[in-house]
């Protein structure tokens, strides 16, 4: 069990000394100059796909066409296959701990965040991986959805002791 012990054994146990953002040294400006154009290419990807278009999201949500159902599906079927091929490559972690796979148990809680978080989403027509693309297109309007997606993970981070897990 993590150091947390408010958390349930169903949740996703890491080791934080493990995270590449948790190091003492700053980022270098080459490695900043990396993320920001890995972080734009992200976003050139997406936007080209129609990955941030509103009118694409309504068209999924109402069943009226399998752009971004195909989209999703192959995301799917990549992550799949990348955590496979991690599993069997026997990486380790950057501290050289082997990588460590536990099983996750579904609970209500994840259903009901996941219905809100549907929900949003086919009210704003935004979904949080491509809003900044969204934004950077020139959509200012969906500020209001990112503050909103803030705002909501920071309520969920506040009362995240007193719902069910």
């Amino acid at each position: 069990m993590s150091s947390h012990t408010n958390l349930p054994e169903t949740d996703i146990e890491v080791n934080i000394t493990d995270c590449a953002a948790t190091t003492d040294r700053p980022a270098t400006p080459l490695q900043l100059l990396t993320f920001f154009a890995v972080g734009l290419f992200f976003g050139l990807v997406l936007t080209k796909a129609e990955v941030t278009s509103w009118v694409r999201m309504q068209e999924m949500f109402q069943f009226r066409s399998f752009h971004l159902y195909g989209v999703i599906g192959s995301a799917i079927v990549t992550a799949a296959l990348g955590v496979q091929l991690l599993r069997r490559s026997g990486n380790k972690t950057q501290s050289g701990q082997p990588i460590a796979w536990k099983k996750i148990n579904f609970h209500k809680g994840q259903i009901i965040g996941g219905l809100l978080f549907g929900i949003g989403w086919a009210l704003s027509g935004a979904c949080p991986g491509p809003i900044f693309a969204v934004i950077g297109s020139g959509h200012s309007v969906f500020i209001v959805i990112l503050v909103s997606a803030l705002a909501g993970t920071w309520t969920y981070g506040w009362l995240r002791n007193r719902l069910p897990h």
